[in-house]
């Protein structure tokens, strides 16, 4: 969820090819870029405000109801391998949100055989307001982890903004960030970049509620291969085969090598599209 800032509306046709030649220029309709000065107005407004209150907490729902068996089997299974309790921290939509990354994380990384990952630098690119950062934390067990997002002044009905809705999320995390930033911009070695569904196509954007120049795949594709260590490996998971082929085609231009693929047949919250995960380096 990554915005070139400084981008006019004039150039949203133009800024996928900033790196990338080769990238299909993208052509929107008067209704499109209607929504997107709207979206880029409303964003402008929010972040030259950047309104904060205090650290937002959700209060803990404590007890998760209303689930299929295997869908609780599942999650016996997650709590007793990473000592972990959502249900604890957060509402139920919030709760049950994480335990579906940690699920996808767990069969992934199991499914694909790949060594584990502890005491390593985490960045995770568009974060939104970083509610599964308990996620990342469990799992990886990292060093460090920084949560970017360029959009962190959004206000909620609640009153409260993104930027206090993260801090709530990330309190009780040791050595965990959240950094309200054009990733396209962020120059920060990682060993572990992770994304979780970036745009790679246009239309999300809109729905996001953000303008159009927001879409800027090759860039921001570009700046995590020059981000990652030597050693370093980017996550990426995708909504379905045909996203993960788009986002694959710009990983590759962007110098990223692909190591390996795996599809989640049956995560623990419907989606539309099978989440696609998919391991690259650049070595």
């Amino acid at each position: 969820m990554e915005l070139h800032a400084k981008a006019s509306e004039s150039a949203i046709e133009n800024n996928a090819t900033l790196s990338d030649p080769a990238t299909p220029v993208h052509r929107y309709s008067l209704i499109q870029r209607g929504r997107s000065l709207y979206h880029g107005l409303w964003f402008r407004l929010s972040e030259g405000l950047r309104w904060s209150r205090r650290p937002y907490h959700e209060t803990p729902i404590g007890c998760l109801s209303g689930l299929a068996h295997w869908q609780v089997a599942r999650i016996d299974e997650l709590q007793a391998r990473y000592d972990v309790r959502f249900e604890s921290h957060y509402g139920g939509h919030t709760a049950l949100a994480n335990y579906t990354y940690l699920d996808l994380l767990d069969q992934a990384w199991v499914c694909t055989n790949r060594p584990a990952f502890h005491g390593i630098a985490v960045t995770d690119v568009g974060c939104a307001n970083f509610w599964y950062a308990r996620t990342l934390h469990v799992f990886f067990r990292p060093r460090t982890l920084t949560g970017v997002d360029v959009e962190g002044f959004r206000l909620y009905p609640s009153g409260y903004s993104r930027y206090d809705a993260a801090h709530g999320y990330i309190a009780e995390l040791p050595r965990t960030s959240f950094l309200v930033e054009n990733y396209c911009e962020v120059e920060r070695r990682t060993d572990v970049i992770t994304a979780w569904f970036p745009f790679v196509t246009p239309s999300p954007v809109l729905a996001w509620r953000l303008p159009l120049t927001v879409f800027s795949p090759a860039r921001l594709l570009h700046r995590i291969a020059r981000n990652l260590t030597s050693q370093g490996i980017f996550f990426m998971v995708n909504q379905g085969t045909e996203e993960a082929a788009i986002a694959a085609s710009y990983c590759r231009r962007a110098g990223l090598r692909f190591m390996d693929q795996w599809i989640h047949a049956r995560p623990l919250r419907a989606r539309p599209h099978p989440p696609v995960a998919s391991w690259w380096t650049t070595t």
